[in-house]
């Protein structure tokens, strides 16, 4: 039910109230009386360990129900200089820390640092307001003390492997790695030295400073402290593969010999050996735990996805298979919401519906999806069975799926058409494509992804004022849209036509994206376009470094072409056709200049 406002009033004087004495003014004993308005607040008296006894006043309570209802309206800066004003004024912890979270929501990181210094000043025995002080101190690469002071909660703390867990998030925190390395081997002081965990947080602590030899060497002192630690054992193993592979996966083999049930290593150590091209020794080592837990039905999985990944389709197949039998048995004895025996078996099929589009048999992918139930993921599978129906060029049936999709919310009405929209014009049916947009558009009105789409194939009909006009719209909607900003200034860069207005739109772009390789595409052609050569080939280049596509390598390398680099140009066209052949883009770029 609602809440009314004299009720509200009540429940915040009560936040206050809870400091103080029942029934007593906090200074004299007295009944409690209700302060005037204007009233100054008394003295606070700071008790160690308790909250601070305060004289409420009205200009204290109106200040705190203007936070909460900014708060609510989504006014977070508002809220968080309010809270942090009686914070101090009252020295209450809580309302520090108020204000400390709505620095943080509203990313004010210079607030969220003085917030969590007074939360730590008022309150310093509280572990989360002297975590969240030192922090917030670190991100703000205030390090002079850090070390003295993170040893001093180590020193403190009963629970010596939670408090070096902490200090290792704190110094996380830290821009400089190397530094994060050292101010956290200088902390952890030689009555922790003899801890495991002590030497596991420093080795991922030099892990993320980028020394993997650092790292493994700190994992290898956690182990001689505890030879059975299985979390020093996949240390070594994945820290190792950076510095001798051989030796880190030898490592790995022996700690599980001695311990077979160490399942997490065991399952990591097949993971790197199938990245690594080893199948057959992940292959061996699956089979190995297999026969140390044969009631571990979840490594028939493992097997199948090991074969997959090295294209032995139908070995994964026929265990794939058996483990979907499995959990078919399961399912029989046990009801589904007691079990994840659904869950399971749908993964399973999913990777049954990889294999048959991998093997170019979609009619076997489509059955698959037909057949998994688990409510999580019917509407993913109903979504990329029209898909394949689509690919399929059965439109007809695509559209019979799509129609069949009991869509819950808007964002699952969204993706139905735009996949809808899609399959349309993937087919060469931009007229379908458009007609379904449109009705979407008119239903989700304020849609960006709809609206988006929705102009682009405007644009491809030639219709440009209609695509301008709602790039123009999308901006409106969602200011942030890099892509809306690009698509409508590389348009006008493509027509050579207002160009003034294009460079605009791709500064905004490239402002909110600078790595987009996209955008980095298009400000590339607008240089080109203006006669910037050099800042041409300079976007250019780095839009190809990241993504290597046939429309990337087709403007860089007419940029080479008219800057008489000619064998460079060459070369990048020929790696573009490598990705795509009948680009449109690259096949009518090396016709018009001759280069075919």
């Amino acid at each position: 039910m609602k809440i009314s406002n004299s009720l509200l009033f009540l429940l915040f004087a009560g936040f206050f109230l809870q400091g103080a004495a029942p029934g007593a003014n906090a200074q004299t004993g007295d009944p409690l009386t209700p302060p005037s308005p204007v009233e100054s607040v008394e003295h606070i008296r700071l008790n160690p360990g308790s909250l601070p006894a305060v004289n409420l006043t009205g200009e204290m309570l109106y200040k705190l129900l203007v936070a909460e209802f900014a708060a609510q309206r989504g006014e977070v800066g508002v809220a968080t200089d309010l809270f942090y004003e009686l914070a101090r004024t009252t020295s209450d912890p809580r309302l520090a820390k108020r204000a400390f979270q709505y620095a943080m929501v509203s990313r004010n990181f210079p607030k969220a640092n003085r917030a969590a210094q007074l939360w730590a000043l008022i309150a310093p025995n509280d572990p989360e307001a002297v975590a969240s002080s030192l922090a917030m101190s670190a991100s703000s690469g205030e390090t002079e003390g850090l070390a003295d002071a993170l040893w001093e909660r180590i020193d403190k703390a009963q629970d010596k492997d939670v408090a070096i867990g902490q200090a290792a998030a704190i110094v996380s925190k830290l821009n400089d790695r190397s530094a994060a390395y050292d101010i956290l081997r200088s902390a952890l002081k030689e009555p922790v030295q003899d801890l495991p965990v002590t030497w596991l947080a420093l080795a991922d602590t030099a892990w993320a400073a980028g020394d993997p030899g650092r790292a493994l060497a700190d994992a290898e002192r956690a182990q001689e402290l505890d030879p059975s630690s299985e979390p020093a054992a996949q240390r070594i193993l994945e820290y190792g593969l950076k510095v001798d592979p051989d030796e880190a996966i030898a490592s790995a083999q022996q700690y599980l010999k001695r311990h077979p049930q160490a399942d997490d290593l065991g399952l990591l150590l097949v993971r790197r050996l199938t990245e690594a091209g080893r199948v057959d020794q992940a292959l061996k080592q699956v089979q190995a735990m297999r026969e140390t837990a044969p009631e571990n039905f979840d490594l028939l999985y493992t097997e199948a996805e090991v074969n997959a990944r090295s294209e032995r389709y139908e070995q994964a197949k026929a265990l794939l298979e058996e483990y979907i039998a499995v959990q078919m048995q399961r399912r029989e004895s046990i009801e589904d919401k007691a079990s994840n025996a659904i869950a399971d078996a749908s993964d399973a099929r999913l990777m049954l519906v990889r294999i048959a589009e991998r093997q170019g048999n979609l009619s076997e992918a489509i059955k698959q999806l037909s057949l998994v139930d688990d409510p999580s993921l019917v509407f993913q599978a109903q979504i990329h069975k029209a898909v394949l129906f689509g690919r399929m060029g059965q439109l007809d049936e695509a559209r019979k799926v799509i129609d069949s999709i009991a869509a819950q919310n808007d964002q699952e009405r969204t993706v139905v058409a735009l996949t809808l929209a899609s399959i349309y014009r993937d087919a060469g049916r931009t007229d379908l494509a458009v007609e379904t947009l449109e009705k979407a558009d008119q239903a989700l009105p304020d849609t960006p992804e709809i609206k988006y789409d929705l102009g682009m194939l405007y644009e491809r009909q030639g219709n440009y004022d209609a695509f301008e006009q709602m790039m123009r719209r999308i901006i409106e909607l969602s200011p942030d849209d890099a892509n809306a900003y690009n698509s409508l200034g590389y348009t006008f860069v493509e027509q050579n036509r207002r160009l003034d207005e294009a460079q605009a739109l791709l500064e905004e772009a490239l402002q909110l994206e600078p790595e987009n390789p996209y955008i980095l595409d298009s400000v590339g052609w607008y240089f080109y376009r203006t006669g910037d050569y050099d800042s041409a080939l300079q976007y250019l280049r780095r839009s190809f470094e990241i993504m290597p596509e046939a429309e990337v390598a087709a403007h860089l390398g007419e940029v080479l072409w008219v800057m008489g680099r000619k064998d460079e140009a060459r070369d990048v066209w020929r790696q573009g056709k490598e990705k795509d052949a009948n680009n449109e883009t690259l096949v009518e770029t090396m016709k018009r200049l001759g280069a075919e």
